[in-house]
């Protein structure tokens, strides 16, 4: 099967589609506890792996500026329309995470990481015909041939970073029953937002990228 048919496949673009949902908002809940100056575990620092992360906390700029790099790669994802540099700047910030576990014997963090390597290198492949005309300026791009996901994955995915980031930032604030309602209210638009998109891209029976 050549690439044209494997990604104008409508089930294979509904898995890239959904691929960088779930990967995009993997990065934002442990990117906004960086940018908002937390620690991001509680290991002791007597232990190789809490004394790493007790060193990039305070260093203090510089953990804010990774936490922001990864939330802005994730809502990038998310909204499909620039995924293409979603999946860069992921792959960038993936691939040191994955070495780090690896170096550092993280308990089962390993194979987490080595997941999300796998699906971002995905995600690079299947945007082949926009990154090949970047190292070889004689190959055309397939912008026509292969476009970009339809208005109704765009929509849902602005819904879903909007929503998604409040309810982590939501999150931080404990024991506020106003807080614990207005994430459940959210956690139901998303499921709603999920539940329309796919039923209407069912209904069109049609190629799920713009024709």
């Amino acid at each position: 099967m050549d690439f044209q048919r494997l990604r104008t496949n409508r089930i294979n673009q509904w898995i890239i589609i959904h691929l960088r949902y779930l990967i995009g908002f993997a990065f934002i809940p442990s990117g906004l506890v960086k940018v908002m100056g937390h620690r991001f575990t509680t290991i002791e620092t007597d232990n190789p792996v809490g004394y790493f992360f007790e060193a990039l906390y305070q260093s203090g700029m510089y953990w804010n500026f990774l936490g922001w790099v990864q939330v802005i790669a994730g809502i990038l994802l998310i909204t499909q329309r620039y995924a293409t540099l979603g999946a860069l700047m992921f792959f960038a910030i993936i691939s040191n995470i994955w070495i780090i576990t690896l170096s550092m014997s993280f308990n089962g963090t390993w194979i987490i990481t080595s997941l999300m390597m796998f699906a971002v290198i995905i995600l690079l492949i299947w945007d082949k015909h926009k990154l090949l005309p970047i190292i070889n300026y004689n190959t055309p791009p397939g912008m026509d041939k292969f476009p970009d996901p339809a208005r109704k994955w765009i929509n849902a995915g602005i819904v879903y970073a909007v929503c998604f980031t409040a309810i982590c930032l939501l999150g931080v604030i404990k024991d506020n029953i106003y807080a614990q309602w207005l994430s459940g209210i959210l956690v139901s638009g998303v499921l709603m937002n999920f539940t329309v998109s796919n039923y209407r891209a069912y209904k069109s029976r049609k190629l799920i990228m713009d024709a």
